[in-house]
C-alpha cells in the first residue's frame, strides 16, 4: 500500500516554522509515543539547527510501557530532553518543568543583566500529534483549537500561558516524501494522514496483520473471531463475523469492519502498542 500526501498548506506551514523559530528560545516537538520514529520529521534536524530542543513522546498511555522507557533511553543518550507524556492525564507541572530546565540558563543570564526573561516555547510536530491538547492541557483551558484529525490547526497561536511564559502553537508540518512504506502506513493506522484519501478497508486489513504479530492475544481478545491460525487476508473477514457486521444478503460489512479496527486501535481499546523501535531509528 502505498501512501502519497502533501497538502499544498504544507509549503506555507513550512514558511511559517522557519519565520517562528526567529521568536522562540525552545522548540519543543511532539512526537507520537506509538510511532516515535515515523513520527519524527526529518526536516527538522536541518530546520532546528541549534535550537534548544525537547522531545515530548506524546500519547504514552496508547503505548507500549516498556517500548517507551526504551525511546526515552535512547533520545537521552543523545543529549535531548524527553518526556514521556498523557496530555489527558494532565501532568501540567512535568511539562513546564523540563521547558523550565531547557531553558534556565538563558533565564539565568537575563537574570545577571537585571531583566526577567519571557520563556517563548514553540510546539512543532506533524498533523494530529497533539499539539495544541498539549497547549491547553499546560495553560489549564481551552485556548486553541482541538481536534481528533490532522489540519485543525491553520496559523500560528500564541498561548499566555503566565508573565514570564508563553507557547507558540502551529500547523502539523509533514515531509514532502514519505519514502520509507512501513512508516508512512505507521502515520495511518495512528491517524496523522486522513482516511479520505486512504483506502479504509486495506489500511485496516495492514493493521490487523501488524498487530497480530505484536500483540496476537489481545486482538484475539477484541475479535474473538481471530485465532492464531487466521490468514491474514481472513483477518478483516474475522473482524466483520465477531461483530455481526453484515449487509443485506450475507455478505461481510468489510467498510464497517474497517472503521471499527482504526477506531478502537487510536482509542487504546485493542492494546497499548508501539509500532517502531529505537534500534530501528538512524541518526
Amino acid at each position: 500500500m502505498r501512501i502519497h500526501w502533501y497538502p499544498g498548506h504544507m509549503a506555507k506551514t513550512r514558511r511559517l516554522l522557519i519565520e517562528s523559530l526567529k521568536l522562540v528560545d525552545v522548540v519543543v516537538e511532539l512526537l507520537d509515543a506509538r510511532a516515535p520514529r515515523a513520527t519524527a520529521n526529518p526536516d527538522l534536524n536541518a530546520l532546528l539547527k541549534d535550537k534548544t530542543r525537547i522531545i515530548v513522546l506524546n500519547k504514552c498511555d496508547l503505548a507500549d510501557l516498556e517500548a517507551t522507557k526504551r525511546w526515552v533511553l535512547w533520545y537521552e543518550a543523545k543529549g535531548l530532553l524527553v518526556l514521556p507524556f498523557n496530555s489527558a492525564a494532565g501532568n501540567k507541572k512535568a511539562a513546564a518543568a523540563v521547558i523550565e530546565k531547557a531553558t534556565a540558563p538563558l533565564v539565568a543570564k537575563m537574570k545577571e543583566k537585571g531583566v526577567n526573561k519571557t520563556v517563548r516555547a514553540q510546539v512543532v510536530g506533524i498533523p494530529n500529534v497533539g499539539k495544541s491538547t498539549f497547549i491547553n492541557c499546560i495553560a489549564g483551558a481551552a485556548r486553541t483549537k482541538v481536534g481528533n484529525k490532522p489540519g485543525v490547526t491553520r496559523g500560528k497561536q500564541w498561548v499566555k500561558i503566565t508573565q514570564y511564559f508563553e507557547l507558540l502553537d502551529t500547523p502539523g508540518l509533514l515531509w514532502p516524501k514519505l519514502e520509507n512504506e512501513a512508516h508512512a502506513l505507521s502515520l495511518a493506522f495512528i491517524g496523522a494522514i486522513k482516511d479520505e484519501i486512504l483506502d479504509v478497508e486495506e489500511l485496516a486489513a495492514q493493521l490487523l496483520i501488524k498487530l497480530q504479530k505484536i500483540c496476537p492475544k489481545a486482538i484475539s481478545a477484541r475479535f474473538e473471531k481471530i485465532q492464531s491460525e487466521t490468514r491474514d487476508e481472513d483477518l478483516l473477514l474475522a473482524v466483520c463475523a465477531s461483530r455481526g457486521f453484515l449487509l443485506h444478503g450475507g455478505m461481510p460489512d468489510y467498510a464497517r469492519g474497517a472503521r471499527i479496527v482504526l477506531d478502537e486501535f487510536r482509542a487504546g481499546k485493542i492494546a497499548c502498542v508501539t509500532l517502531d523501535e529505537p534500534n530501528e531509528a538512524d541518526d
